[in-house]
């Protein structure tokens, strides 16, 4: 009877752990189940690496990739080329984190009824750029290395956001045996993957903290000679300045006042200003995270300080996160963050819809619209509004030493304070020398190409 027993107890313990397994494995299905279906092996979605299923389209259903029957591009040259830093290429050497983000959406997967995607249609993600504006924006970078972008500050749609140089995806070049160094780089969206050293745009960084620091910003004046002694060592500008205040010295870009106004508001104040206004951080949108920017004063000397207030000494920033703090000046402190993906569809129901988040209040309302007007001023006095017609532009332009014997980078960040165009903007142009005449043509025809697309809608 004892035996019996013996046995009842060992098969009822191995029939508990038999259903616990169970439970657990169900448990496991219904929570990663997707997971498992996405994973790069699954020939049903992917050829290689690359997803193999679905289309990929521009805001307005212009077909950019179809992934029905191999990888197939855009007709149009200029829109491949331009797209390939979002799109990826065939062999993978171009990361594409968005379309993989979107993997088990575009695979049409739910847990009662499998893939959608076996049938070989596949769903459709819809991009917020628009396959227009990515070619304009393409032309004007020109035989350029660098990038340039603009996005919706109030809805964190972004309209156009190239980088150079490229290549078309379907006549990939030689590019191991390229000498000239033009496909210097080209595997990395500059946009996202890469940091630079930010020069005179990030006066507009220091010029946001002493606003929410110094009650008498406006009226604090500087003198400059040229040259700004700083113990052994000095800070220079090209020219001598004379006796200026924030207004004047942001619009002709004066290193030596900056260098006094870092003394002013110190490290501790700077470094604090930088974290809240999240210039370093990376940002994370549709599966991709940006490179994480650099501001580091802890050891530093004064002059170094310095000249990390002006945005030389180991500043560097990623040119996504500048422009979402350009949308947060815009924006009276808040932007919308950037996003790229607006939706994803299939089998005629919508299973990704974007839900814009919009960041902290990084900068008060006061301090915001105060330097608009200075940016403004920027563009009226120094820029010039002729470039950009029917559009009130705020910026800051940048001239970025990189050491050596280079060129210095050129930079260009800035908005459009109108309310029909509520459009946020950066330019970097690699070794392209003084940030305003390099740049400024460029965002010009970018922007404008913006405005007539939104004036068309």
């Amino acid at each position: 009877m004892n035996r019996v027993a013996h046995r009842t107890t060992i098969a009822l313990l191995l029939a508990l752990v038999l259903m616990g397994g169970m439970l657990f494995f169900l448990a496991e299905f219904v929570m990663e189940s997707g997971d498992w279906v996405v994973f790069e092996g699954n020939p049903h979605i992917y050829n290689g690496t690359n997803i193999g299923c679905g289309i990929v389209t521009d805001r307005d259903g212009e077909l950019l990739l179809s992934a029905t029957d191999g990888w197939e591009y855009s007709d149009d040259l200029s829109i491949r080329e331009s797209t390939i830093h979002w799109l990826g290429d065939r062999d993978g050497y171009i990361s594409a984190p968005t379309v993989a983000h979107y993997a088990e959406d575009m695979a049409g997967y739910n847990l009662f009824n499998g893939l959608y995607a076996y049938s070989g249609v596949g769903g459709q993600a819809k991009m917020t750029i628009s396959a227009q504006l990515q070619k304009v924006a393409l032309e004007a970078m020109g035989d350029y290395r660098g990038t340039v972008a603009v996005y919706n500050y109030k809805t964190g749609e972004i309209l156009c956001a190239v980088s150079t140089p490229n290549y078309d995806p379907d006549d990939v070049p030689d590019i191991d045996e390229d000498t000239s160094g033009a496909y210097e780089g080209v595997y990395l969206n500059r946009f996202t993957q890469v940091t630079y050293v930010p020069g005179s745009i990030f006066k507009l960084v220091t010029s946001a903290a002493a606003l929410e620091e110094l009650d008498d910003a406006l009226d604090l004046t500087f003198y400059c000679s040229g040259e700004y002694e700083m113990g052994a060592d000095a800070v220079t500008c090209k020219k001598a300045h004379g006796e200026v205040d924030l207004q004047d010295a942001l619009a002709v870009s004066c290193n030596c006042y900056f260098a006094q106004l870092s003394e002013v508001l110190g490290k501790e104040r700077l470094q604090r200003y930088v974290d809240k206004f999240h210039i370093t951080e990376p940002l994370e949108f549709d599966g991709i995270t940006t490179a994480a920017g650099k501001f580091d004063v802890e050891n530093a000397a004064p002059v170094q300080i310095a000249w990390s207030a002006i945005g030389q000494h180991l500043d560097l920033v990623n040119p996504s996160r500048f422009m979402t703090f350009m949308g947060a000046i815009a924006g009276d402190g808040r932007a919308a963050e950037p996003y790229i993906i607006s939706e994803v569809s299939s089998d005629k129901s919508v299973s990704y819809r974007a839900k814009p988040t919009m960041t902290d209040q990084l900068m008060s309302k006061d301090a915001a619209q105060t330097l608009k007007s200075l940016m403004r001023n920027n563009t009226t006095q120094i820029y010039g509004d002729g470039y950009f017609p029917g559009l009130s532009v705020c910026a800051k332009s940048g001239t970025a030493e990189v050491g050596g014997d280079k060129e210095p980078n050129s930079t260009f960040a800035g908005f459009v304070m109108d309310e029909e165009y509520p459009l946020a903007f950066i330019a970097v142009v690699e070794n392209g020398g003084a940030g305003s005449s390099t740049c400024v043509p460029i965002v010009s025809d970018v922007l404008l190409a913006c405005k007539d697309y939104l004036d068309a809608q």
